[in-house]
This record gives structure tokens, sequence and C-alpha cells, in this order.
């Protein structure tokens, strides 16, 4: 039986009279690429936040590794990278980088080690020393998913990652995902685009912050008679993104 390892239970959140979550409940199994699949609104960074322990849940609660978040010994486990790039745009990708392991705890020749696996993994490594406000928005994003993976965490999570990035270079980052996913990294994307959920091991779709739907894009696909997720995403009740 698949290791559950993110487990959610009727989350709910609300600021003041309005509701972003409406009772989401799911679990998210070890080694997964797991997909929030939604338009700008649905819910997905709320429900992220929660996950990360960066918000709690009005009601509900939500478990990482069977423990109930936020819970703080928990952030070595976990790589987080927001939709907001948080670089010092006055420094370099490599100072960015070094700062950023020194947060992790990272000293010596492993620091060195996984600064340039992670620049090499994200294609920046001709890149390194350059100052970051030089660098186009998808180069950030790129160097903000270094930052994340520097620690080697066992679940990265990643809101809207690829956002601002052309498609040869998305190609490039989800082969990365892939990469990952095979070294035994699980992963939870947000996104609103429907070729990047057909990548996903499987899917939640949201729309107004309820669970429309989940399962793989192959059973939603069969599940709703469609050729596409955007056409199943549609059946399900959701507006185009």
């Amino acid at each position: 039986m698949e290791e559950v390892i993110v487990s959610i239970r009727g989350a709910e959140k609300t600021y003041g009279k309005q509701i972003v979550l409406k009772d989401i409940s799911l679990d998210i199994k070890r080694g997964e690429i797991f997909g929030l699949l939604g338009p700008s609104g649905a819910g997905k960074t709320t429900l992220v936040k929660l996950l990360v322990g960066l918000d709690t849940p009005t009601s509900g609660e939500t478990y990482l590794f069977g423990q109930r978040m936020p819970c703080l010994k928990l952030a070595g486990r976990i790589g987080y990278m927001a939709q907001s790039d948080a670089l010092y745009t006055e420094l370099s990708s490599r100072e960015n980088l070094e700062f950023f392991a020194s947060l992790y705890g990272l000293k010596g020749g492993q620091r060195r080690r996984r600064i340039e696996e992670v620049a090499e993994l994200v294609g920046l490594s001709s890149s390194m020393d350059k100052i970051v406000a030089q660098f186009s928005g998808g180069m950030k994003r790129r160097l903000s998913l270094a930052a994340a993976l520097l620690h080697e965490p066992e679940l990265l999570i990643l809101d809207e990652p690829t956002v601002g990035i052309d498609p040869v270079l998305r190609q490039q980052i989800w082969s990365a995902f892939y990469q990952l996913q095979q070294q035994g990294t699980s992963l939870i994307v947000t996104t609103h685009v429907m070729d990047e959920a057909e990548k996903c091991s499987r899917l939640a779709l949201l729309r107004d912050g309820s669970m429309i739907a989940a399962g793989t894009p192959e059973e939603l696909k069969r599940e709703t008679a469609s050729n596409t997720m955007e056409e199943a995403f549609l059946y399900y009740g959701g507006a185009r993104p």
C-alpha cells in the first residue's frame, strides 16, 4: 500500500465573510506529482499555504508526514516555491543560493555540491555570477526552484512554478520534475495550464474554493467522455481558466 504523506480533512478557510476554501478533503501519496488545477481565485494558493504552514484553516486539519500542520520541525523535509519570487535582486544567482543554503544549514563541500547540482538541474549553470536584477521572469522562476531544491526535500510544493516561462523552458522544467520524481521526491504543483495538468500523476480540480473532482488525468477524461483536460474541467463545472 502506497504511503500517504499529505492528508487534508475538511479544510475550510474564510476571511471575514469571504469563503476561500470549502470542505477540502484529499490524500496525496509518496512519489506522486499531484496537480491542483483551477483558474485564478479557485483557492489553489490558499490551500498550498495551509499545507506548508504559512496559514491555518478556519476549520478542518492538514497533515504532512503524519504531523498536523503547522509543524516547524518538518521545515527541512519540505521545499516551497511561492507564486512570487523571493530573491535578492542585487545579488548574483550564486550569492542567492549561498544565502538559502546557509538557512538550510548546508556547509562546506555539501553546500558547493548542492548549489552546482540544482543550478544544472534548472539550467542556470552558465548564469551563476549574473546579478538577478538582470534576469528575465523565467530565469527568476528557475532560480526560485533551485533555492527550493537545495536541501533535497522529500516533498516539493510549487505554486504556479512555470508562470511567465516560455514553452521550451517549461518543458525543461517538467523534465526536471520527472527526474526528481524518479529520485523519490513527491511534488505538489498548482497550475491553470491544461497541458501541464495532463503531466501530473493525479489531480484535484478546484473551482470557487471547492474541489469539484479528483483522479488521474486519464480517469477524469474517461469519466466525462472528454478528449482533453479542458473538456473534462468544463464538464465538472469549471470555468475556462
